[in-house]
């Protein structure tokens, strides 16, 4: 009968995280239905309403009419037949979104501002950051996204996608104890939410597994694999029940492909890959000199710079064809064949070809700035689509540009290998390429979206393409040195996080530990003196070590468990100030928890939710009034190193554990410790020692175009400000 309890117990703890892997799915695809129905609504609600129900949006309200032309549509009633009066209510509204968005965000949840792909990263590294996945932050980014995506501003819904879908894994696993009480199988879970979230923003469930492994997460078990599979396949499958397009697609951009491409078209495509090296350079270094001036000059308005932003956005994208429409939409109409009914505005006629390179060409340059200046503002704002709308553009712009080469020298030896009978040339195809090329450059991410574009158009003959065109924007940004914004956005926030990049310094440990330690006795403290620790030194923990001159490493004890232990003492009055504080560890007197671990809990929201009956919470209540016990709270094998041990070796350590500190001992003597940001300073002094002075300025040079437009716009404002004190001061005084 024990034999058949234990394997009950086994069979109950393995089906409880397929559970919870599950549901947190099905509420990521329910989620990422209702944000997509809502954003299509918002967007289609600055063109006009719905005269059959105002809660339709423009495709549902006209889902029986074949015909796309204008006034085709009775039902569909726009705002007025007058170009200023549309161009001012679509400019009223969009600043309208933006205004309540960024007003939510600061009001209620800061933390839901941004993509948040780095701070996940971070997160599952082993960073913690309270509040950041909590049901305010979930809640307040849901409602915020789709009123961002439909003002216009150059930013995307993937992104954030991923942030929400990660604050569902954490909200649904802090139900179970069994989750909520271990932070390594709660970092499981936010992968797998992770690789979830992007599933659903791309319709690519093995995209978003590939995604979750290629940049989310520096170790990836197999069982964490299986765990964000089964959690992508469910938001997918949950996603497509919904149907949010009734299109029986997941994504607004899917298509599909049905010719072939030619051999000599790769010169062009070779084309694509360097213009998609390129933006992601120039995006990264120049979307950092933004946040460096954001951070100096605008922190304080916040509001005032995301509507500022979508009314610029609203003001001068009205009167672009591409720029009008959601640039979701806008993907499908740049990536849909002509013979498919893809004849957008006469993108593919011939007599229009000139024009529309132009208003393609100016979609491209308009979006490249606006994406570097919006991206980073204190709303939910992806780079994902915005970078895949600047691809296809400027994709689709070199189709056509291809295609009317074909049209004017049909018998060119270049054109050769083309049947007569069937079009040469699919523009589509293109602007599927730029996107991918875009995408891949400023994430600097290669394989992802090869599977993901392979997911989104079904068509195997593009896969060579798509590859070659990567290949080529990866070399562009290993040519610049370049790293994808999200890692560079964690260096420029000085998060603690190690990058996958391999360093080879070839010193030990010794040369970065800190030897200046603050420790905590073993015996011998009175409760006033470790009170008087914990509240002077900011340090996350403390080494326990024996009270003689030898310093013999005994544990270690996190800050929260000191605070935590100290509090409930104080509360229950069972100490006074003169009581002696041991921290001798009992290995007969802990409690193992769950999972076999010892009672050494790092996250203050499950120490304070702990149940009143734990054991380890009876140890300090009955607390004898002479002598304090935290041996149960103390870490009796924290992670050690010799000082001798290579630094690389140390950096592994961080990579694949987690830990928040490792300390460093010699022959069971603490001597040092290290932590991630000892490392990330050293590797910082490194790289600035060995870079140039030229280079520092040149990264400076929009920033230093935003300072003086900055002045110039202080001074103006300042000028009218009191131009119009002087003139009420006159009033007054004739007045008088």
């Amino acid at each position: 009968m024990q034999w058949v309890w234990a394997q009950l117990q086994r069979l109950s703890s393995a089906g409880q995280s397929w559970f919870v892997v599950s549901l947190a799915g099905i509420c990521i695809g329910l989620n990422a239905a209702l944000i997509a129905i809502l954003t299509e609504w918002l967007s289609d609600l600055k063109m006009g309403y719905c005269s059959d129900g105002w809660w339709l949006n423009q495709e549902f309200c006209c889902w029986e009419i074949e015909t796309d032309g204008e006034g085709a549509c009775a039902a569909w009633k726009p705002w007025t037949k007058y170009t200023a009066g549309m161009w001012f209510i679509y400019t009223a509204l969009a600043s309208l979104f933006a205004y309540l968005a960024a007003h939510l965000v600061r009001s209620f949840a800061p933390y839901a501002a941004g993509s948040g792909i780095s701070e996940i990263k971070c997160i599952i590294s082993g960073f913690v950051m309270k509040s950041y996945l909590g049901l305010g932050t979930l809640i307040i980014k849901s409602l915020t996204l789709p009123l961002v995506i439909a003002s216009g501003l150059s930013v995307g819904k993937e992104g954030p996608s991923v942030h929400v879908a990660c604050c569902i894994g954490n909200v649904v696993a802090r139900l179970f104890s069994r989750f909520s009480r271990s932070q390594g199988k709660m970092r499981e879970i936010i992968t797998a939410a992770s690789a979830a979230g992007v599933a659903v923003a791309f319709g690519s469930p093995i995209g978003g597994v590939l995604f979750s492994i290629e940049e989310m997460s520096n170790v990836f078990s197999i069982k964490t694999m299986w765990r964000s599979f089964f959690c992508a396949l469910v938001a997918t499958v949950t996603l497509s029940a919904m149907n949010p397009y009734r299109t029986g697609k997941l994504v607004l951009f899917q298509v599909t492909y049905d010719r072939d491409w030619h051999f000599f078209e790769i010169i062009f495509f070779i084309l694509i890959g360097i213009f998609g090296g390129l933006y992601g350079v120039f995006v990264t270094r120049f979307n950092l000199q933004v946040a460096a001036f954001r951070r100096k000059h605008l922190a304080a308005y916040p509001i005032t710079e995301a509507v500022t932003l979508a009314c610029l956005t609203a003001v001068f994208g009205y009167f672009n064809r591409f720029l009008r429409i959601d640039m979701s939409e806008s993907l499908y109409i740049l990536f849909k064949e002509c013979e498919g009914g893809g004849d957008y505005d006469n993108l593919c006629q011939s007599t229009a070809q000139w024009p529309m390179v132009n208003s393609l060409l100016l979609a491209t340059v308009f979006r490249f700035g606006f994406v570097i200046l919006s991206y980073g503002s204190k709303v939910p704002a992806g780079i994902f689509v915005p970078s895949m709308a600047i691809g296809a553009t400027f994709g689709r712009m070199v189709g056509i540009i291809v295609k009317a080469m074909y049209r004017s020298h049909p018998t060119s030896g270049i054109f050769a290998a083309c049947d007569p009978d069937v079009p040469c040339i699919t523009p589509g195809t293109y602007a599927l390429l730029g996107a991918a090329a875009a995408l891949s450059g400023v994430m600097r991410i290669t394989v992802t979206v090869v599977v993901i574009m392979f997911e989104l158009t079904g068509a195997l003959t593009y896969i060579l393409p798509t590859m070659i065109v990567l290949l080529v924007t990866k070399s562009v940004g290993d040519w610049f040195e370049a790293e994808g914004i999200a890692d560079e956005m964690i260096r420029f926030n000085g998060y603690p996080y190690l990058a996958k990049n391999e360093h080879a310094f070839n010193i030990p440990v010794s040369r970065v530990m800190r030897t200046e330690l603050h420790t905590l006795a073993a015996a011998g403290l009175q409760l006033t003196a470790v009170g008087k620790s914990t509240i002077s030194q900011l340090n996350d923990g403390f080494p326990i070590v024996t009270p003689d001159d030898q310093r013999i490493l005994l544990g270690y004890i996190g800050r929260t468990e000191l605070n935590y232990v100290l509090q409930k003492a104080n509360r229950g009055r069972h100490v006074h100030s003169e009581t002696h504080c041991t921290f001798i560890p009992d290995p007969s007197s802990t409690a193992p928890m769950a999972d076999g671990l010892v009672p050494h809990l790092t996250d203050p929201d499950v120490i304070h939710g702990m149940d009143e009956d734990d054991p380890l919470e009876m140890s300090v209540s009955t607390a004898m009034d002479d002598v304090l016990d935290f041996g149960p709270w103390v870490n009796q094998t924290p992670i050690t190193v010799a000082p001798q041990l290579s630094l690389e070796v140390v950096i592994q350590l961080f990579r694949q554990l987690g830990p928040r500190v490792i300390l460093v001992e010699q022959h069971g003597t603490l001597v040092g410790l290290i932590t991630v940001k000892d490392v990330l300073r050293f590797i910082a002094a490194t790289e600035h020692a060995s870079s140039s002075d030229s280079n520092v300025d040149s990264v400076g040079a929009l920033q230093g175009v935003l300072e003086e437009a900055w002045l110039w716009t202080s001074e103006c404002l300042g000028s009218v400000q009191r131009w119009a004190s002087n003139t009420s001061s006159s009033i007054q005084g004739r007045l008088r």
